[in-house]
């Protein structure tokens, strides 16, 4: 690894000490969103993230699945591949890019090189056809390469029960160079100045809206100079609502030339028209059921608040 790279154990740090250390600076999987290339995260969501004013986030059945089998996958493209990796327990640190941070899963001995490694459903399949990768995984990678300084970065990829793919990922100083100044601008612009990016419609940037601002106070603002948003705003939704039409014309087009048909194809795609279950429970009659009458329902009763968006035309 380059000399001047500097580093900062993760050694016996817990997993809240971790999660702070990232937010010093862009870690590798920021690195997509804030491109614009990450389906579930924004720029927005990444300056959230990183000035801590995002909700937490709890750690799913997803996330303790990529963490367990990272070791899985490692040793899995050891044997495909017949390289050795070690691991570094250490957050990087390169004076060069100072807003970058990069906690590389591993690194592989005698090259410059490291392995980031990656699960999927065979769900996501298709986004892996013909050799290629997410956008976002190339874009991580390349971060990792800008801070480390490495040659090349390998992507080891286990779709589970299905396939084991491994990809090369060789150093591109030009990418390399569009990355540090589009990471570079976000950090001093948006970071440090404490000015959000725009919003991108991620569910992750309405928690944290939520979260912010959970009540409303009664008081009014003017909004006069949201004039464009607002009109667009109502433009959107008049044409959603001319394709919902239109989607559900085209369906119901479908429907009828199937008949009882369970299924269709053509060149441009497949169609499933088939029965199925839905089972829910009658919580009405359950309660009247077991609940004596005259008995004080406030227990059965869950209420929830939250605030509700909505706009008239003019």
């Amino acid at each position: 690894m380059d000399g001047k790279i500097e580093r900062t154990s993760t050694l016996n740090m817990s997993r809240e000490d971790w999660l702070r250390e990232r937010k010093k600076g862009i870690g590798g999987s920021d690195a997509g969103a804030i491109l614009g290339m990450n389906r579930y995260r924004s720029a927005f969501d990444v300056y959230a993230d990183k000035l801590d004013i995002a909700p937490e986030t709890p750690d799913n059945e997803a996330m303790k699945q990529g963490r367990d089998l990272e070791e899985y996958v490692a040793r899995r493209f050891s044997e495909e591949t017949g390289k050795k990796v070690r691991r570094e327990n250490a957050v990087l640190y390169n004076p060069s890019y100072p807003f970058a941070r990069a906690n590389i899963d591993r690194a592989v001995v005698g090259e410059k090189a490291g392995l980031e490694c990656k699960t999927t459903s065979v769900l996501n399949l298709k986004r892996y056809k013909n050799g290629d990768f997410p956008e976002e995984y190339y874009v991580q990678c390349m971060h990792y390469l800008m801070v480390t300084g490495f040659e090349r970065w390998y992507l080891a990829v286990l779709v589970f029960g299905t396939d084991f793919k491994v990809f090369t990922i060789e150093r591109d100083e030009e990418e390399i160079k569009a990355l540090c100044a589009a990471e570079k601008n976000f950090w001093d612009n948006h970071i440090a100045k404490r000015i959000p990016p725009s919003p991108a419609g991620t569910d992750a940037t309405d928690k944290t809206i939520n979260h912010l601002y959970p009540t409303d106070d009664g008081s009014s603002v003017d909004l006069s100079g949201f004039n464009a948003e607002i009109k667009r705003l109502t433009d959107v939704k008049r044409l959603k609502g001319q394709y919902e039409k239109e989607q559900k014309a085209l369906e119901q087009k479908l429907k009828l030339y199937m008949g009882s048909s369970t299924y269709g194809t053509s060149e441009h795609g497949s169609v499933t028209y088939k029965e199925q279950e839905r089972t829910t429970y009658d919580t009405k009659k359950i309660i009247a059921d077991f609940v004596p009458e005259g008995e004080d329902l406030s227990d059965y009763i869950k209420t929830t608040k939250t605030r509700v968006f909505r706009m008239k035309t003019a």
